[in-house]
């Protein structure tokens, strides 16, 4: 391993009972993933697959400790996540920078992802303590209804390369504050990171006096789609979290539901930003080149397209490709980079597919090329911008590369219905400073997403609000707001405080 990577020695995870790594012998027998940093192809590590012995190994202990989990008064399950937050902060630098190796994302979105861990501890502390019910009136004299909320159980979580931890950490840390346990199945991409996280929260286990129980409320198992089909089959898992594309979430989202589990589903983003003539033009170009170039255009939440008032369709694009030669591309370790590498040869093929495709469209195509990078072989491309008359058929798809699409509009409605007219449903926004198009564009009659911004780009999720979408992206939702209940199940409750037994409706049924 390089010395710029060798750092990660100092999560011992060697010594991690459960798994087996190794980061000095590059074996290619088919039980083992292969992990390489796509800043330049080096190898990092291999670690084992887990065969089905150990998943049922591992589900069969959660089980057990799932009954005794649930136990715990949830301020004291508080407890455990305030502390695993506070171990977090003290590996925040080494995690952060092993989360930028795993995904070449730069260092400072890498530091941001765990300071969103962080983040979601700290809320899911506060939450531990408002699990809230509701008491309602009775059409009955002398009776109270109320609902409570009970844990689900165990949860799985499925997650995807680009962010390795942070969203897992969403659905981790609010099911545990809600008495559940869970068994984690990381990208094949991004395991280490993934060890890492389990190693740190070893460390925040051994400093937790509540409960011994807490000790087996968390595993991960490593594998690829088979692994991840293990946990969609298995009855014994109450629900599933899925991120990862709309092809991954049709196929283990349809096996899901065939056993009658619960589903959380967060998949494929293909957002939009409308671009009306009063909007502030400096806030567009800035929340444009962050939301459509950050994580090399990795983002569920990434910007795709950009639908502009053809009164400043010339103007703005002049200014983007202008900003756009100027985008830092190069090592996501150095402090003046702004864009990393690509995932692999396979996004670059793909998104190179695309671009032909619109040149065969008639659309404009600026960027897109790929660029080497000293003493870094991975693959580095220049972010794309393509001018299109029309939307066209592949602006419906999400391409997961640093591809731009600008089309212009001229009437309001119109830019809203190019805005809707895809599959997807994940984030959108409006640039602009009139209060009617505002309005309208959050209302029942504006955009059809999940997440609706109003002079923000549509990256950037914040942990306080639920996120999620509609459509192919999947449905349900994770982090913030009321997205807990998602992790429990509700029992309603009718209480008769009288000595009688009058019925509802005003049924009369004597005997």
């Amino acid at each position: 391993m390089k010395k710029d990577y060798n750092f990660v020695e100092k999560f011992n995870l060697e010594e991690l009972e459960g798994f087996e790594i190794n980061f000095t012998e590059n074996k290619t027998n088919g039980d083992y993933i292969k992990v390489v940093t796509p800043i330049d192809r080096t190898f990092l590590a291999n670690i084992k697959k887990s065969d089905r012995n150990e998943y049922e190994k591992k589900i069969t202990v959660l089980k057990e400790a799932e009954n005794e989990w649930k136990k715990i008064p949830a301020p004291q399950r508080g407890e455990l996540i305030r502390i695993f937050g506070e171990e977090l902060r003290k590996s925040k630098q080494d995690l952060g920078k092993l989360v930028t190796i795993e995904t070449g994302k730069i260092l400072q979105e890498g530091l941001g992802e765990v300071q969103e861990m962080i983040d979601i501890c700290d809320f899911a502390v506060g939450l531990s303590r408002q699990l809230y019910g509701l008491t309602m009136p009775s059409e009955r004299p002398d009776h109270r209804i109320q609902e409570i909320w009970h844990p689900l159980g165990t949860i799985g979580i499925i997650t995807s390369f680009n962010f390795p931890a942070a969203v897992w950490s969403w659905n981790f840390t609010i099911a545990t504050i809600c008495g559940n346990v869970t068994l984690w199945k990381p990208s094949p991409k991004t395991p280490i990171t993934a060890l890492a996280v389990y190693r740190i929260w070893k460390n925040a286990v051994n400093l937790y006096e509540k409960s011994d129980s807490a000790k087996n409320i968390f595993s991960i198992i490593n594998g690829d789609k088979e692994q991840a089909e293990w946990i969609a089959k298995d009855k014994k898992i109450d629900l599933v979290s899925l991120t990862g594309s709309t092809e991954m979430g049709k196929n283990l989202g349809k096996i899901v539901t065939e056993r009658f589990g619960k589903l959380i589903m967060e998949l494929g983003g293909n957002n939009a930003m409308i671009v009306t003539p009063s909007a502030d033009m400096k806030l567009v170009v800035r929340a444009i080149i962050f939301s459509a170039v950050g994580t090399s255009g990795q983002r569920c939440t990434t910007l795709r397209r950009v639908i502009v008032h053809d009164s400043i369709y010339d103007e703005l694009t002049k200014q983007l490709k202008t900003h756009y030669k100027k985008i830092r591309l190069g090592n996501p370790l150095k402090k003046d980079v702004l864009v990393g590498p690509i995932l692999n040869e396979e996004v670059f093929s793909k998104m190179q597919n695309v671009l032909n495709e619109c040149k065969n469209k008639g659309g404009k195509v600026f960027g897109g090329e790929k660029t080497d990078i000293d003493n870094c072989d991975g693959v580095y491309v220049t972010p794309a911008i393509v001018e299109l008359d029309k939307p066209e058929e592949i602006t419906k798809t999400e391409t997961f590369a640093p591809i731009l699409y600008i089309l212009p509009y001229k009437k309001f409605d119109e830019a809203i219905k190019i805005q809707n007219n895809v599959p997807q449903g994940l984030a959108s926004c409006i640039f602009s400073n009139n209060l009617l198009e505002t309005e309208q564009f959050i209302s029942q009659n504006g955009s059809d997403c999940g997440i609706i911004n109003v002079n923000i780009g549509p990256s950037g999720a914040e942990i306080g609000g639920a996120f999620g979408g509609e459509k192919e992206t999947g449905g349900g939702r994770e982090s913030g707001s009321d997205a807990w209940k998602s992790y429990m199940r509700r029992a309603t409750i009718t209480t008769n405080f009288s000595s009688d037994l009058p019925l509802a409706q005003g049924i009369d049924f004597d005997l």
